[in-house]
């Protein structure tokens, strides 16, 4: 089982999924999208300040990581969504647009 922020029940009622044979599939889109996030984000995010706080102890948190926010969260469900309804589809494309949107004002270090 995939450790996420964001818990499978969320993302089963998001998705509006109840059966139990979607659950493993979606479990692994919810990491994927989590960590698909991240990525944009170029930093890490963590369900609280306790989570946060562990990691930093351990030397795992990165740099310059938060707590996730409601625009996080909400934009790690639209990937989710996206994943979801586009699976085994060409998935060359970038990330959904509202999703890119509300990441953009936390994401660090952009690059060119």
């Amino acid at each position: 089982m995939v450790m996420t922020i964001i818990n499978i029940e969320t993302a089963m009622e998001h998705l509006r999924l109840d059966d139990e044979i979607d659950k493993t599939m979606v479990e692994g889109y919810l990491a994927a999208a989590e960590d698909s996030a991240m990525q944009f984000l170029n930093r890490r995010f963590y369900a609280d300040q306790v989570a946060l706080d562990s990691a930093v102890e351990n030397q795992i948190a990165g740099e310059r990581p938060i707590v996730i926010t409601p625009s996080i969260h909400s934009a790690v469900l639209l990937i989710l969504g996206w994943l979801y309804e586009n699976r085994g589809d060409d998935l060359s494309h970038d990330l959904p647009g509202p999703a890119r949107w509300l990441l953009n004002p936390y994401r660090i270090d952009m690059g060119v």
